[in-house]
């Protein structure tokens, strides 16, 4: 398992643990280590701040869409291409079935190595996977099939190919079509939650967050530079910036946390698949006895309060 630099005194207790077991046979020595690495996941983990969120909701071996795809949806097939240009590996899409119930299902893709991290663009994606979204969001109208999206983008893709194709265009569109799908449209941030490019596929009657992710209108890098000229001070950022999860509830913007297994999602992807799975059948069956008309009327509503203080 790899650790995060504030993880370093559980990762130096799990290892004398397990060095203990293969040295003797004194359940009353490794009982006092496990009490006390419990002690020490207690004391880190409930009192983490956001910069130390934001690096969980980043780790490299949390689930990712295609993971909690294989995880909690069966008859997964996926659909490509935005009929205009090509197909973004960044964005993944496609059929597949939540019990038995017929949805479709759209996230970010990120990589576990470089080979697959330059396949999918590190998780941020290109005009055509915002358009190739929206074409099956609108497929999905067209059959009656709720939506789902799994967010999880440092940011849409700034280069200049991007640029030139109409990235701004695209995730536009998509705010404002969203908001006109006439089924019930369900997000949840599965770690990243950068800027326009998780906007872009990120409007829904029920946005959730899970407990360690973040969702932000840019990186807590991006800001320390812009404001203070110094990407190090990201920390400083990431606490202004009100990006976790529990800020965000009690801001208004989201509407519940998904809890993830203590120390992070990566720590037992199958716990973190089935609280992510209870979240969105819950929502689901919410949403379903709700009529199209007052779904579309509340789901616009949603989003024209968030910013509004008395």
């Amino acid at each position: 398992m790899t650790g995060l630099d504030f993880e370093r005194p559980i990762l130096e207790l799990e290892r004398k643990i397990e060095e203990l077991k293969s040295i003797t046979s004194d359940k009353e020595v490794i009982k006092r280590l496990e009490a006390e690495l419990e002690k020490k996941k207690s004391e880190i983990y409930q009192s983490l701040s956001a910069w130390q969120r934001v690096k969980i909701g980043r780790h490299p071996q949390r689930p990712y869409t295609l993971d909690y795809i294989a995880m909690i949806l069966t008859d997964f097939c996926e659909l490509h291409g935005d009929r205009l240009f090509s197909d973004d590996k960044a964005i993944i899409a496609g059929l597949a079935k939540l019990d038995g119930q017929k949805i479709m299902i759209i996230g970010h893709q990120k990589g576990r190595d470089t080979k697959e991290n330059l396949l999918r663009n590190f998780g941020c994606a290109h005009p055509e996977g915002y358009r190739k979204a929206l074409r099956l969001m609108q497929l999905a109208q067209k059959f009656n099939l709720p939506v789902i999206t799994l967010i999880d983008t440092p940011g849409a893709y700034p280069g200049i190919g991007a640029e030139e194709r109409g990235q701004a265009q695209a995730i536009a569109l998509n705010l404002r079509e969203m908001v006109t799908i006439a089924v019930p449209i369900i997000v949840a941030v599965i770690g990243e939650g950068g800027s326009g490019g998780a906007l872009g596929i990120g409007i829904g009657d029920r946005v959730s967050v899970m407990e360690n992710a973040y969702y932000s209108v840019i990186s807590p890098e991006g800001c320390a530079a812009i404001l203070w000229k110094d990407a190090s001070k990201a920390d400083q950022a990431a606490e202004a910036l009100k990006l976790t999860a529990q800020e965000l509830l009690s801001l208004g913007i989201i509407d519940e946390i998904i809890p993830e297994p203590q120390g992070g999602a990566h720590r037992d992807p199958a716990r973190a698949a089935k609280n992510l799975k209870s979240a969105i059948k819950k929502h689901l069956d919410e949403l379903k006895q709700i009529p199209v008309d007052k779904l579309l009327s509340l789901r616009y509503q949603k989003f024209r309060k968030i910013g509004a203080f008395a």
